[in-house]
């Protein structure tokens, strides 16, 4: 049971709770791009580039910048899967 807190964080070389700031991190700024947008779409003149810029910042974070650790099945075969599966 231990091991479905643990198996994803430890994949990303993050511990439970690094893993729960990083993820609650990650959702309070999904929330403020939401709101962001949402001026946006009914005021266009407000938040001309918030939105792209936080995504942009949250793929960053998340993509481009995050290191994995491959599983022991993945290093046996020399292959990692994308992380945008192991999300």
């Amino acid at each position: 049971m231990f091991k479905l807190f643990t198996e994803h964080p430890a994949s990303v070389n993050e511990t439970y709770f690094e893993h729960l700031y990083t993820a609650m991190t990650f959702a309070g700024t999904m929330f403020i791009a939401t709101i962001v947008c949402f001026i946006h779409s009914v005021l266009p003149f407000l938040f001309v580039k918030t939105g792209s810029k936080l995504i942009t910042k949250l793929h960053d974070r998340m993509v481009a910048n995050r290191v994995r650790n491959p599983s022991p099945e993945d290093a046996a075969n020399g292959t990692v899967p994308p992380l945008e599966f192991m999300i």
